[in-house]
């Protein structure tokens, strides 16, 4: 389950109150889906949510139970307690685990982990100041297989009004990369593109968090996938440079050589590397798709 969720670009939510919609997310192309038991789902709906997901989750086949997971409630909600004990049942039957907004403290991820099992992932979402704060021991928290930024509420808790670029936030993006990295995750996911009607918006917004270190996207809408995809997935011109860097590199014994007239040594090697792995899991997305 783990593995799914530290190797995953695209993280698309549905609300888990219209669990018809799961199967449809499913085959959008999304690594993987968030069912929303917290944002999408109004109070009085809570207990529905939990009751449809698990009803859903039921009539899925295991594959695609494993690429599910499911956003709860936060500690400071009425609804966590109620939320941690149907989590339980869920990965039991195969859920790759739960999404913890509003997460502050590894307290709190510890009691999610406990409730979840041990084969479930967890992905806290650091969406306030005190959150920031805490990236570092959110990260090595048990099960932690990620971290998640939810920039919106950032800006709320941070009393932040950020333009379209958000460059505002570029310190506190870098801030998840390197307490990812320190910790040993993978990297980390970067938050929703609210405007669901603008592809170039969507993938001017991916671009900028491939480019900052980031792993994937949260979407809200299924047409996002494939921009988020776009903007991650290495084209034929990149995969096949990275080929020959690894061939030059292999020729020359381990050695530095030039290639192209460019200097090509261990950190460009790493950098190849990087690439053929994202091919290699692109081609393993078309293959499920």
């Amino acid at each position: 389950m783990t593995d799914s969720v530290r190797h995953a670009c695209s993280f698309l939510f549905v609300p888990a109150t219209q669990p018809e919609r799961l199967p449809k997310a499913l085959a959008s192309g999304a690594d993987l889906v968030i069912a929303d038991w917290e944002d999408a789902v109004a109070p009085a709906d809570k207990e529905r949510a939990r009751t449809a997901l698990a009803d859903a989750l039921a009539t899925l086949p295991a594959p695609q139970r494993a690429r599910l997971l499911v956003r709860i409630n936060s500690e400071a909600t009425p609804w966590f307690t109620a939320d941690l004990q149907a989590l339980a049942q869920l990965t039991a039957q195969g859920l790759a685990g739960a999404v913890v907004p509003k997460a502050e403290r590894a307290q709190t991820l510890q009691a999610v982990a406990q409730a979840a099992g041990l084969h479930a992932a967890l992905v806290p979402l650091v969406e306030s100041v005190a959150g920031l704060a805490a990236a570092d021991a959110l990260a090595t928290a048990p099960q932690v297989a990620r971290l998640a930024f939810g920039h919106l509420d950032f800006q709320v808790d941070a009393g932040m009004a950020c333009a379209e670029d958000e460059q505002e936030l570029l310190p506190v993006r870098m801030a998840l990369v390197l307490a990812s990295r320190r910790a040993g995750l993978a990297a980390p996911i970067d938050g929703v593109t609210v405007d669901t009607r603008n592809p170039e918006r969507m993938g001017r917004d991916a671009e900028r968090a491939r480019r900052m270190g980031f792993g994937g996207k949260l979407c809200i809408h299924p047409a996002q996938v494939p921009v988020l995809h776009a903007a991650f997935d290495p084209d034929e011109a990149a995969v096949t440079h990275a080929q020959r860097v690894r061939q030059a590199l292999e020729q020359a014994g381990g050695g530095v050589c030039v290639l192209d007239g460019r200097m090509v040594d261990a950190p460009v090697l790493a950098q190849a590397e990087q690439t053929l792995l994202r091919h290699a899991r692109a081609l393993q997305r078309l293959a499920r798709v």
